[in-house]
């Protein structure tokens, strides 16, 4: 198949290029109630649970909608309407994470370094001296604005220590880096089925502590989003409260099942990460310069720097980039102007090699040649 005849390769962080054998499996129709329904659900949080190794300790609670959904059901459903949440910043989503704590009327402090700077565990550690109110800390493990990824293991155990919370929006390293329920402590784990299991979007899902999901009845500010509610109707018949997103449920089940053929975590990890590196070298050798060092560069999205030439406009490279098969995404920066590409999905590293000939040739085609 020609590149104009396929569909584009989505080099995003979800949604992302799916397989064909998860695509397949939207192809049938299945009844919301229906007992092979509730069977495939089952299994579904079954798997996911046993990725974090949360099993006899945490609860799988999918929900319907983005991932933004399930993080603001965790953070209304397990923060007490009398809680405080310490909100730890270094990017656009957690932004958003304090947003939802602002519109659902839960008090909330933030902490906020540049783009490029993960938080530390000794800024944490002083947070917490400094305001004992605080009964949760919300914490964006992969920011996918930039791709930075913050230091989970040593934060998590400061917050242990202070005898706090965790919430972790972990939407974008979920099943590909390690997080272990039994090393690190948490209440919540929240991700979602467009990922790095590369499933479609449409489910979200959180890993609750079983015992603070128990305690949350009557804290959540809504229905739709109460996951102690939820979870309680699928203990309790099986099936989802209100309508769920079948086809959705569906395609993740059959990726789950080729995420566990390829390997794990372990290999889906491994995948990504030649993806990251190959990506990095190739674009050096045109002269683009990533935003973040190595140290701190998750291997799911590389924010890069635009070329400085004055011919250089994102929406014509990115309309070029686009006719060769590829879709990338916009930079989330606000103090430089950046693009971003994606590592996940059904991409190796030879498809990131042939990706950045389609940019070194958009690039030829505008004549933009300062980079």
């Amino acid at each position: 198949m020609s590149t104009a005849e396929r569909a584009p390769i989505l080099l995003t962080p979800g949604p992302l290029t799916t397989s064909p054998r998860t695509r397949r499996a939207m192809m049938v129709d299945w009844g919301s109630w229906d007992s092979d329904f509730n069977a495939l659900t089952a299994d579904v949080c079954s798997r996911l649970l046993a990725i974090i190794h949360g099993e006899g300790t945490h609860t799988c609670v999918p929900l319907q909608g983005s991932g933004t959904f399930s993080v603001e059901a965790a953070v209304g459903t397990l923060v007490p309407r009398d809680g405080k949440v310490l909100v730890l910043i270094n990017g656009a989503y957690g932004k958003r994470l304090a947003k939802i704590c602002q519109v659902i009327g839960r008090e909330f402090s933030t902490f906020e370094t540049e783009e490029d700077v993960p938080t530390t565990a000794a800024d944490v550690d002083r947070l917490l001296n400094a305001d004992p109110s605080v009964t949760h800390v919300a914490l964006i493990h992969c920011e996918t604005s930039t791709g930075i990824l913050n230091p989970l293991e040593e934060i998590a155990k400061v917050i242990e220590a202070h005898g706090k919370r965790l919430i972790i929006d972990a939407m974008s390293s979920f099943g590909a880096l390690d997080i272990d329920a039994r090393q690190v402590p948490f209440d919540a784990l929240i991700a979602a089925s467009g990922k790095c299991l590369e499933g479609v979007p449409g489910m979200g899902f959180v890993f609750a502590r079983s015992s603070a999901l128990a305690a949350s009845a009557g804290n959540c500010h809504s229905l739709s989003m109460d996951l102690q509610d939820q979870h309680a109707y699928m203990a309790k018949t099986g099936q989802w409260r209100f309508t769920p997103p079948t086809h959705v449920v569906a395609a993740l089940h059959e990726a789950l099942t080729q995420y566990e053929e390829e390997g794990g975590l372990a290999a889906r990890h491994e995948r990504y990460a030649n993806n990251c590196q190959t990506l990095l070298d190739e674009m050096a050798k045109l002269g683009f310069r990533s935003f973040l060092p190595a140290a701190i560069q998750a291997p799911i999205i590389v924010t890069f720097h635009a070329p400085k030439d004055a011919r250089y406009t994102f929406t014509e490279f990115y309309g070029r980039v686009r006719e060769k098969g590829y879709i990338l995404y916009p930079g989330k920066l606000t103090q430089v102007e950046t693009f971003r590409v994606g590592c996940i999905g059904q991409v190796d590293a030879q498809g990131m090699r042939e990706a950045v000939a389609a940019i070194a040739e958009s690039l030829r085609e505008v004549e933009v040649f300062e980079i």
